[in-house]
């Protein structure tokens, strides 16, 4: 018996950029479907990202510019992992890679810094991770479950602080099919590629709300 899909929803609260009256409704997820396409997905200041900011801890004033970001990787025999993400963090992003500072607080002390000095006293309490992990190989609802389990890894090692009590993170995953791939080995990519999406969501984002983004140019977004 082949198990059939959930399908599930979420929001992440970027409303201190742009406008508070415009909310996602059924009209815009159904465009989402009419315009979805194979062409290269769009980075940075886009769609979900268009409202989203990194390094929070002091609100709005000293944080930066985010937005969505993708990553994919081959595995070998035809299996691809890929990951999607929109980065609305309280933490600050770090290159996996390299350990370097990305973007985030925009003070020379950085976020868990501070929370050692201060905790939370001045922590915005809006902030979301939201992405997802997709795989074209036949997995059960139990098994993308473990898959979504692992890529959390991945935002712990490009978000610090990861998972705070004012971040409302969530992975979801899903399995179009057709091939067969080891869950495990799946698994570890997937927190390899959600991480690299993360990173991407910043790098690819122009300044625009008053927020300094990484890719320089600046966008009104009210």
């Amino acid at each position: 018996m082949r198990w059939s899909p959930i399908v599930p929803s979420a929001i992440l609260y970027d409303l201190d950029i742009g406008r508070s009256d415009i909310r996602p409704d059924a009209k815009m997820g159904y465009q989402a479907c009419v315009h979805a396409s194979r062409d290269e997905t769009a980075e940075g200041v886009v769609g979900a990202g268009t409202g989203a900011s990194v390094g929070k801890f002091y609100g709005q004033s000293q944080a930066m510019k985010s937005g969505i970001g993708g990553a994919s990787v081959h595995i070998g025999r035809g299996i691809v992992v890929g990951a999607i993400v929109a980065v609305n963090a309280l933490g600050d992003v770090y290159d996996p890679n390299t350990g370097e500072f990305a973007a985030g607080i925009r003070t020379e002390e950085k976020t868990l810094e501070l929370m050692r000095k201060y905790s939370f006293a001045f922590a915005l309490r809006r902030n979301t991770v939201i992405g997802a992990v997709a795989v074209n190989a036949d997995f059960s609802k139990a098994e993308m479950m473990r898959v979504a389990q692992m890529a959390q890894d991945g935002m712990a090692r490009a978000v610090r602080p990861a998972h705070t009590q004012w971040d409302g993170d969530a992975i979801f995953a899903l399995a179009t099919g057709g091939k067969r791939a080891d869950l495990s080995t799946v698994g570890a990519f997937a927190a390899e590629v959600f991480a690299a999406a993360i990173v991407r969501a910043v790098r690819a984002s122009i300044s625009a709300g008053g927020l300094l983004g990484l890719a320089g140019r600046s966008r009104d977004v009210s």
